[in-house]
């Protein structure tokens, strides 16, 4: 077979139509990349084998899919994992796909560690979450478990406690009516939830505690007029105190708080 004429495709100045003649006349017979075209000197008169012509295919496909990916790069870094998925959702074989990754690995297209620190950077700038949470979000883009904790290594003590905090004076800028003990326990549970360390959670909890017992006596009024309101319907005396105790125990609240309450209500 042999090339008669190479045109340009209308809709594609980057592609091109090759034509051949395999001795019965010419013949339109594919068409490829202007980089395939280029690599392989393809012009007219040149013979070509019908392997050969099976390998400029394969080129075009993997240029094709290769320019795919590069619009792909370009809204965004990417991790290796998220490229694969990507090429696998365009049903590229597994054989193009190592080629891609490895021509884009070489050209320093993709890099998971640059893509975790910069996304760890990110998230630091721009959220309260914490390391660990951020380790899980780097997991199910495909970084590995090495490489996500020497991203997340950025977020040191003071960076995690200064988040952690706000979110905490945050909590207590609300009203709340419930215990110290509900709300440390409420407040570590959002915290453990954003994925910080216990020992800045721990801190946290600590150097707030002070805040959290300016409320303890509004709360455990709160609580304990409603309890008193829906209890001494039924009951009263001695039966009515252990239920209205044994109540905002299980709430929380400190013994001493609720024998005081209890006086003051003068609920023998």
């Amino acid at each position: 077979m042999k090339i008669t004429r190479i045109t340009t495709q209308k809709r594609s100045k980057h592609r091109y139509n090759i034509f051949i003649d395999d001795g019965h006349g010419e013949k339109f017979g594919f068409s490829v990349d202007e980089d395939v075209l280029i690599q392989y000197n393809l012009r007219k008169d040149l013979e070509l084998s019908e392997l050969m012509i099976e390998k400029l295919l394969r080129e075009d496909i993997f240029q094709k899919s290769y320019g795919e990916v590069i619009g792909y790069l370009s809204y965004r870094m990417r991790t290796k994992k998220e490229i694969i998925d990507y090429l696998r959702k365009k049903e590229v074989d597994s054989e193009q796909i190592e080629k891609i990754i490895k021509k884009l690995t070489s050209e320093q297209l993709i890099d998971d560690q640059e893509f975790a620190n910069s996304f760890v950077r990110s998230r630091i700038q721009t959220t309260t979450k914490g390391p660990n949470l951020v380790k899980q979000e780097l997991q199910v883009k495909g970084i590995t478990s090495s490489i996500a904790d020497e991203a997340v290594r950025q977020y040191d003590y003071s960076i995690q406690y200064k988040k952690a905090k706000k979110i905490a004076e945050k909590r207590l800028a609300k009203s709340s009516r419930h215990s110290i003990n509900r709300q440390q326990q409420q407040l570590h549970a959002t915290l453990t939830r954003n994925g910080f360390t216990q020992e800045v959670i721990q801190d946290v909890l600590t150097n707030t505690q002070q805040k959290y017992e300016n409320n303890e006596v509004e709360a455990i009024y709160y609580q304990g007029d409603k309890l008193l309101q829906k209890h001494s319907r039924k009951l009263s005396g001695y039966e009515l105190k252990n239920k209205l105790k044994e109540s905002l125990y299980r709430q929380g609240f400190q013994i001493e708080s609720i024998n005081d309450y209890l006086d003051d209500k003068s609920i023998l």
